[in-house]
């Protein structure tokens, strides 16, 4: 197929590129921007006056349901949820039953994936075998298997002797580790931040340290062994601080927030609602305001869905016993356009959290609309309005706090490798 988008408003921050101009689409990938290459005879035209065309964006932290967790999704379903937020590129934690800990895990989700054709999805081995956090995974066997980092998903290695010698080795196959801090030990089963909610509602509690005392020992950990490291899902303002330091002292280091967190804070589980629960825990309103300015101000450098679908039965618990997680695909860029209502972000600052910056983080050709590259692209209506309701969803898990919100901007069509793989109106 041979497409032309005429008259978009194309905006793509890797560029430095907002205009409005025309984009060709040849062969799976973008041939030409506002003049057509030589001999170009397009099979199909669409007109986009009005309309935004984005990079399809780069998602770090995507749970697939697959392998093992079918019931709350499986590829299939949830790429076909990304695409309608604009997700064209998903990085799918090593949490998955079995563990991504063998080269033949992570083969088999490319495969299922490849299947789908819907979405490129990227798996992130695991450190350690199983992530038991006792002995280390085949680190080199995951890259040759088509790994983009290695993480401990959610589990983090508590052993700092066995997460030394997991950096070490990660280094010298120069690969990106992917970590999430947190000291099992102070968060002690806790399931919300530690201050005047939890105590209120009484629930265990699990205190910003259990974060940041994590954090102060991976970054000590991470300038030793001259690892590349990411931290992902940071929640607190120490945290940031943290991270900002480390940067200006010239670490190699990046960090994410869940979009979520940047919305909701303590004070949204006054009535129990298990959609909130989440980890790392929804904290405090300054720290809420803290990541806000963080992203603002760059230190840190992605924003991610950290979609995780639960089903009915998992969330219809008391607080304390229901599985954490938020179905965040469909919500990602609809949130963080929000951020850009709010003031807090530019629109240039907002597409590139969720397309160059994860993309050069990984080391990966996409999340940009350069001549050559692959034509995963999102023809964005700003002018739409809609409503976000639960029920509707593509995506096999339906826990989202969000449902009832209304968003300003709707994804129109989603192309995958030049292929379009979402229409709204078919939908």
């Amino acid at each position: 197929m041979k497409i032309i988008i005429k008259n978009g408003r194309v905006i793509d921050p890797s560029q430095n590129l907002d205009c409005t101009t025309d984009l060709y689409i040849a062969r799976g990938h973008i041939v030409g921007l506002d003049t057509p290459p030589e001999g170009f005879e397009p099979n199909q035209t669409i007109d986009a006056k009005a309309k935004w065309i984005l990079p399809g964006l780069v998602d770090m932290q995507a749970r697939l349901g697959e392998p093992g967790h079918n019931q709350t999704g499986h590829i299939a379903s949830e790429t076909k949820a990304a695409v309608a937020g604009g997700i064209t590129s998903l990085c799918c934690p090593p949490d998955t039953d079995p563990v991504t800990d063998t080269q033949a895990v992570a083969e088999l989700i490319q495969r299922r994936a490849r299947q789908a054709a819907t979405a490129f999805v990227m798996p992130i081995g695991a450190l350690t075998q199983g992530l038991k956090g006792e002995h280390l995974s085949e680190m080199y066997a995951l890259k040759q298997g088509g790994c983009v980092a290695l993480s401990q998903a959610n589990q983090p290695i508590q052993n700092p002797l066995i997460l030394k010698n997991a950096l070490e080795y990660a280094a010298s196959h120069n690969l990106l580790v992917i970590l999430r801090s947190e000291n099992h030990q102070l968060k002690n089963h806790g399931v919300a931040h530690s201050g005047a909610v939890s105590t209120r509602l009484g629930l265990p509690s699990i205190p910003a340290s259990a974060e940041t005392t994590a954090l102060a020992r991976d970054l000590i950990l991470v300038e030793e062994a001259g690892v590349r490291a990411h931290f992902s899902q940071i929640s607190c303002a120490r945290s940031v601080e943290m991270i900002q330091q480390a940067k200006q002292r010239g670490l190699p280091v990046t960090c994410d927030v869940a979009i979520h967190q940047l919305f909701l804070t303590e004070m949204d589980l006054l009535d129990f609602s298990s959609l909130v629960h989440v980890t790392p825990p929804l904290r405090s309103q300054a720290d809420r305001d803290a990541l806000r300015l963080g992203v603002k101000m760059g230190v840190i450098d992605a924003i991610v869905s950290d979609h995780t679908p639960r089903g009915r039965d998992e969330k219809q618990l008391p607080f304390g016993e229901s599985k954490p997680g938020i179905s965040g695909l469909e919500t990602l860029l609809a949130l963080t356009l929000r951020l850009v209502d709010d003031k807090v972000l530019s629109l240039s600052q907002a597409i590139q959290l969720l397309t160059e910056q994860p993309a050069n983080i990984l080391g990966l050709n996409c999340g940009s609309l350069q001549l050559g590259s692959s034509a995963d692209l999102v023809i964005f209506d700003p002018e739409s309005y809609w409503t976000l309701h639960s029920e509707s969803m593509l995506s096999e898990g339906k826990n989202s706090p969000f449902s009832g919100w209304e968003f300003s901007g709707q994804v129109e069509m989603t192309f995958f490798q030049g292929r379009p793989v979402y229409l709204a109106n078919a939908v």
